[in-house]
């Protein structure tokens, strides 16, 4: 074989696999603007303070429906609707007013019982349907239930949802899909189950908790479609592989959470496109395979975890280079080497390899487990793309005395997702 030949041989393989493992970020999909929110052109009337709001839009319908909710509280330990009487729903507990843009006059424009703990037969959406001027309702720890239903598109400045730790349970709440100026969507502890279906990643919302619940099933594919910057689907029962699509949120996915459920299979490089992730959980599964190269792209990346899985060989170096590593979590799994540069982080306490397979390591599985793990023949799909690099200057081109620099003034992450993890007493 001619060198002439050899070079153009490889060069074609070179082309082949970079069309085969692009290493530019995916198109990201495209999303209709959300629509305006109806206002009178003009200049709006300045909040008014509750106790002077002036003449009040929907009056008898908000104060109807408030008290219907009353009466079927049949535990207020909070006492919130003792202050519900008179006509001036301003001044009720947990009412919210505001100027109405397209009325110009005051309006409730927010609920907020956030904890407030009620008992009783409280239908969600027959009371909401009263609020046609809504567009915030909080009502996480509470009692709510039943269906919701598709007319709920028609509140026409409805944009955030808090419906966590109540009494709904049956399939995902498809009607929310259509109140499309969602941008914060909060179920997380119902008892809602099946599969999610992929137009909830159609919702043009920065914010998706789905944690703690009984989902079943695959993560869509359409997973790749939410322009979501934080994003739960912890403690569920969720199986199958990490989608592929996940490249395709590199412009806002900033934390996500997919911890404690039965997912399966190798993670996709396609995670090393995720440029603005902070925070990457995937612990507590039954995921395999090795660790990407790509994640050395991962430049804000604070904290990792893929502990509690069945991840193995090399902790990739670049992986310990990357500027704003804070804790690092790959303990219990059968990793075997460890670099330089991780063994640092782990002595600066960044980075946690207990119970792997490393040698010189305490705190290691024993020898007969991992030589039993590894006497078993194990790969992944799509092998070429675990060497695959998603960026042009990773981490790994850093020097060391710019790694330790970086990492060491690197500022404390403060996640928001960890604490949707919580349970509030209900």
């Amino acid at each position: 074989m001619s060198s002439a030949f050899y070079i153009v041989l490889m060069a074609l393989f070179i082309l082949g696999c970079q069309g085969q493992y692009p290493t530019t970020p995916p198109p990201t999909p495209r999303h209709p603007p959300r629509p305006a929110f109806p206002a009178l052109k003009g200049r709006l009337i300045p909040r008014r303070p509750p106790n002077n709001p002036g003449p009040l839009s929907n009056r008898n319908l908000v104060i109807f429906i408030a008290q219907e909710l009353k009466r079927n509280i049949t535990s207020d330990p909070k006492n919130y609707t003792g202050s519900w009487v008179g006509n001036n729903y301003c001044l009720y507990k947990g009412f919210y007013c505001d100027t109405v843009p397209d009325k110009n006059i005051t309006g409730l424009a927010g609920i907020d019982f956030n904890g407030a703990r009620f008992r009783g037969n409280l239908n969600f959406y027959r009371f909401i349907s009263f609020l046609p001027d809504i567009a915030i309702f909080h009502a996480n720890s509470n009692n709510f239930s039943g269906l919701i239903r598709p007319n709920i598109n028609k509140l026409r400045y409805f944009y955030e949802i808090d419906l966590s730790n109540n009494g709904f349970q049956g399939g995902f709440p498809v009607s929310i899909i259509g109140a499309i100026q969602l941008t914060f969507v909060d179920v997380r502890f119902n008892t809602y189950n099946g599969r999610v279906p992929p137009r909830v990643f159609d919702i043009q919302t920065d914010v998706l908790f789905i944690n703690n619940n009984k989902f079943t099933q695959r993560i869509p594919s359409a997973f790749g479609n939410t322009p979501a910057r934080y994003i739960t689907l912890a403690n569920n029962k969720f199986i199958g592989s990490i989608p592929q699509s996940i490249g395709r949120t590199w412009r806002t996915l900033t934390e996500v959470l997919f911890l404690n459920n039965s997912l399966t299979g190798c993670l996709p490089y396609e995670i090393g496109f995720l440029r603005s992730a902070t925070v990457f959980d995937a612990g507590f599964n039954i995921l395999t395979g090795p660790i990407p190269q790509s994640f050395a792209c991962l430049k804000n990346l604070q904290l990792l975890s893929l502990a509690h899985n069945q991840f193995y060989g090399r902790i990739p170096d670049s992986l310990c280079r990357l500027p704003n590593a804070y804790n690092f979590t790959l303990s219990y799994n059968y990793f075997n080497y460890i670099g330089p540069y991780c063994r640092r982080l782990v002595r600066l306490r960044k980075l946690d390899v207990r119970r792997n397979c490393i040698p010189g390591f305490q705190g290691q599985r024993p020898a007969s487990e991992c030589t039993g793990f590894y006497s078993i023949p194990r790969s992944c799909p799509r092998a070429g793309s675990y060497n695959v690099i998603t960026c042009q200057n990773p981490a790994a081109t850093l020097s060391r005395t710019q790694v330790a620099a970086l990492q060491d003034t690197a500022p404390a992450p403060a996640p928001l997702t960890y604490k949707a993890l919580v349970e509030p007493p209900r």
